[in-house]
């Protein structure tokens, strides 16, 4: 009796000794804190009474707080007063301005895309308009977050915007546009294709479930409907709400979707379906890649664990992690991390642990090989860690580096800008095709002494050619030889775009279709020659296929 008394006593002294240990720790770091604190606030009064140049203490601070929140994680960060603008339009969408993307170039901003509807739109301005006075400040050679701050401003206000307009004979123009609220969309685009119901989601904002529930429902009305594919590839997250709600659109009324768990195990958050949903049975497949993120991966991730929807495409990023907005003392605000995901299967699929740092301070993604089995509901194997894994992997290629120049270097975007000017109109995005005509005039507009090459082949052969000579091994053949192999690596821009014409017509068409179409003519456009979709139509459409991906 005696000995089975003293079982029960040790594990509650060992558990009371545990406590007594975590309460020491938590001493010691209130200690550490308390006194750094003291420290710092002592060097911020030394430096104010005795530097010899003012400080401009706005800076200071914030680079200060800045400097210690790079010892968490990435989304962890301090907004001002004057910041809390971004953290309002990342979840609701909306703010006060005109209404367009500005992309710096050249030592200055030029309108890149007004959004379709906007006051950028109907005030007249188009994609490649150097942007050069904003009401009375010239702003020629300014960037982009200074002109953006101007642009924006109460709804209802107006601001004339001066621009230099390429390729037209009047190019200086002065436009009064009127603020507006501007919404920026969480759906790029949806149709319906070879009955197959599509829809590109961009963010999950506090609008996203209701304009996504609307699609739905006239695709339901469609009675040829067989398959519905939800579009995550770039899609960086957004609202958990929103998520939930989107995956409640497929699967029934109180469905576990994801839960949070922040330092205290006790303050476990559930979140599940609160809503009927709307294609509970229609065969469901979701593409991801590896801009696929945070409640992107809630929803992809959800529906993977809960056997409802093939996932297509690439590993996702791998953002297990939740934050909040707290309130700070005067207008200030912190977005903090306050807990991490667990998937209906258990799963956590955070890529990085930033608690586990390098020497250096850097972190890395968790391996492979470190990662654990979990299961979904029909017991198909699923694993944590990395980010999610598809189904159906497609591997989108490597991008040529003569194309990725063409695209950076904005020779696609200059051309398209020219050919707006001289084309007032073109056909639907789905008949638009780069004609052999309009090949050859975009090649013609590419200046080649101010074409950027990566020369990694011939720099290579300039460094053989030297290491031959300082080795002894320079003679006439040799020469010879490494002259034949130097003319093979030099580059033919001609011959270079003819080769790779085809991937190089794919972004050019996109380009220029957006400036008749905007963002939704531009997805059309691409889903002619998207693989994924493809593939996910194929998917869809075989009932056994799909059945069987999904351990039915």
């Amino acid at each position: 009796m005696k000995k089975r008394r003293l079982l029960h006593i040790l594990p509650a002294a060992a558990l009371f000794a545990a406590a007594g240990l975590t309460l020491s720790a938590q001493k010691s770091h209130d200690a550490s804190l308390a006194r750094n604190l003291n420290n710092f606030n002592s060097i911020v009064k030394q430096v104010e009474l005795h530097y010899v140049d003012t400080i401009n203490t706005d800076e200071s601070f914030k680079a200060a707080i800045e400097a210690f929140l790079a010892s968490t994680d990435p989304y962890t960060e301090y907004y001002s007063a004057d910041d809390q603008e971004k953290l309002q339009k990342m979840t609701t969408g909306e703010y006060g301005g005109i209404g367009s993307y500005i992309m710096q170039r050249n030592g200055g901003s030029y309108i890149s895309q007004p959004m379709e509807g906007s006051p950028a739109a109907k005030g007249g301005l188009r994609p490649g308009d150097h942007i050069i006075k904003v009401d009375t400040t010239d702003v020629a050679d300014k960037g982009s977050e200074f002109v953006t701050k101007l642009l924006k401003g109460v709804p209802g206000t107006p601001v004339k915007v001066t621009v230099k307009r390429p390729y037209v004979v009047d190019s200086i123009l002065t436009m009064e546009i009127m603020r507006a609220k501007v919404q920026e969309p969480s759906m790029s685009f949806d149709t319906i294709i070879n009955n197959i119901g599509y829809l590109r989601l961009t963010s999950f904002i506090d609008k996203t479930p209701a304009e996504v529930r609307k699609v739905l429902e006239r695709f339901k009305e469609d009675k040829e409907l067989r398959g519905v594919v939800i579009d995550l590839r770039g899609n960086g997250g957004g609202l958990v709400e929103s998520a939930v709600d989107l995956v409640g659109c497929f699967v029934p009324k109180g469905t576990e979707v994801v839960r949070t768990i922040g330092r205290d195990p006790l303050q476990e958050k559930i979140y599940k379906t609160t809503r009927k949903p709307i294609l509970p049975d229609t065969p469901l497949a979701v593409l991801i890649d590896g801009g696929s993120a945070s409640s992107s991966e809630i929803v992809a991730g959800s529906l993977q664990d809960l056997d409802r929807a093939v996932l297509i495409g690439s590993r996702s990023f791998g953002k297990g992690l939740v934050q909040t907005p707290l309130q700070l003392p005067y207008g200030g605000l912190l977005k903090v991390t306050v807990a991490k995901y667990y998937l209906p299967s258990g799963r956590l699929i955070q890529a990085v642990d930033y608690s586990r740092r390098n020497p250096d301070g850097s972190v890395a993604r968790v391996p492979d090989s470190l990662t654990n089995v979990y299961h979904t509901a029909n017991g198909r194997e699923v694993r944590d860690g990395g980010g999610l894994r598809p189904d159906t992997t497609i591997d989108w290629g490597k991008v040529n580096r003569l194309v990725y120049n063409i695209v950076a270097d904005n020779w696609a975007f200059d051309y398209a800008t020219k050919f707006t000017a001289q084309h007032p109109s073109i056909s639907e995005p789905k008949d638009f095709e780069i004609t052999d005509d309009m090949y050859a005039d975009f090649k013609k507009s590419i200046d080649p002494k101010k074409f950027k090459y990566d020369k990694v082949c011939e720099e290579m052969v300039k460094t053989l050619r030297t290491t031959a000579e300082t080795e002894g091994y320079m003679n006439d053949d040799t020469k010879a030889q490494i002259d034949k192999l130097a003319e093979l690596l030099t580059h033919n821009l001609d011959h270079d775009l003819d080769t790779h014409r085809g991937e190089i017509s794919e972004y050019l068409g996109s380009e220029i279709v957006g400036r008749y179409y905007y963002d939704k003519g531009k997805v059309a456009y691409e889903l002619k020659t998207d693989k994924a979709l493809k593939l996910a139509e194929d998917i869809l459409k075989n009932k056994s296929t799909y059945d069987g991906m999904l351990g039915k």
